[in-house]
């Protein structure tokens, strides 16, 4: 389902001035020219560099003389900085790495805007400097997904890969490939999908692979072997898969449970899909995040009231898609599975 882009209101509340750390990339200092890459390229509630596309590092300094409270987002209504406090006359210093690309957001969608481009919120939000620089030593989280995980262009809907670049720190960038109503079949076929990312993967990067909920068609053997295509393209390329299972639908029985065909994505072939998904798994020897259990569980125990702002019901009447509130926190529980497993170390997240 592809939604209509819109652009994020971010309000500023003060900017402090403070000399700029202007910098510029390592190959245009040697030629003494191109752009600069600090507080100059902003105004009071946005940042523009005009950069091409790649990974960067943005370091930023938080507060001002009076008690302030920012967050930073970008591209696609991407969170790539949770909102921070800072006390009156005490800046804080934050970094964060940043995946710039065309389309900046769903690989299908709209070009966007070229370079990079930020946004400035939070509840008392200021802005004192900043600094963007090429990423050295990065390592790409890349996302193979849906609706439910992708850079979703309108209000009110979120995927959670779109609220996950905000738990990461400095080092670590989530490259978010995923894209509206596509199954397994379509993402291997589209050349806009897996044949443009399989080439960007480097040594070392993951590869996270949740694909389902347009499955609604596919039967059991092309689902398998299209899992299986998947594991063995990321590892052709020297990257780490690892297979996640859908984030459920909030679809209630009468005693309270989500034990039920439609929340727990099995298509009307009867293809469980998270079972085959934990199959292929195990015999690919590929690392699981089982987000179907982990998200079944908090929905269970949030009840049929309290599970509905997770979801866009409130909103949209909508089971299935999450609100930016049910994506932070699905992207939370991402997270926490990535240091538990191992695959993140937990100095390059955030928690709290």
């Amino acid at each position: 389902m592809r939604r209509f882009k819109t652009t994020p209101v971010a309000v500023l509340a003060a900017l402090t001035a403070v000399t700029a750390l202007s910098v510029t990339p390592a190959q245009a200092q040697a030629h003494g020219h191109g752009p600069a890459l600090g507080l100059e390229n902003c105004t009071a509630s946005a940042c523009h560099f005009a950069v091409a596309p790649g990974t960067y590092d943005v370091k930023v300094l938080l507060g001002g003389d009076s008690a302030a409270s920012t967050s930073i987002s970008g591209e696609t209504r991407r969170s790539l900085l949770p909102e921070t406090a800072t006390a009156a006359g005490e800046p804080v210093a934050r970094s964060f790495t940043v995946n710039v690309r065309t389309p900046e957001g769903e690989p299908t969608g709209a070009d966007g805007t070229a370079g990079l481009d930020l946004a400035i919120g939070g509840s008392a939000p200021a802005l004192a400097d900043i600094r963007v620089t090429p990423a050295r030593h990065a390592r790409q989280i890349f996302l193979v997904g849906d609706s439910t995980v992708c850079d979703q262009p309108g209000d009110p809907y979120s995927g959670w890969g779109q609220q996950l670049p905000q738990f990461l720190r400095k080092g670590l960038s989530v490259a978010n490939y995923a894209d509206s109503g596509e199954s397994t079949v379509t993402y291997l076929e589209n050349p806009a999908l897996f044949p443009t990312v399989q080439p960007l993967i480097r040594a070392g990067d993951l590869v996270l692979i949740q694909l389902a909920h347009n499955d609604k068609t596919t039967d059991e053997p092309t689902y398998r072997a299209n899992l299986e295509t998947l594991v063995a393209g990321v590892r052709a390329e020297g990257g780490e898969p690892v297979l996640v299972t859908p984030i459920v639908r909030r679809w209630f029985n009468a005693d309270g449970t989500l034990n039920n065909n439609t929340a727990l994505l099995v298509n009307g072939l009867g293809v469980d899909h998270p079972a085959v998904i934990r199959s292929v798994a195990a015999a690919e020897n590929v690392p699981l995040i089982d987000l179907t259990a982990r998200t079944k569980a908090l929905v269970e125990s949030l009840g049929v009231e309290g599970s509905k702002a997770i979801y866009l019901y409130n909103e949209k009447r909508d089971n299935t898609h999450t609100s930016v509130h049910g994506a932070t926190v699905y992207a939370v529980l991402v997270r926490d599975e990535l240091v538990d497993r191992h695959l993140v170390p937990e100095g390059l997240v955030r928690v709290g």
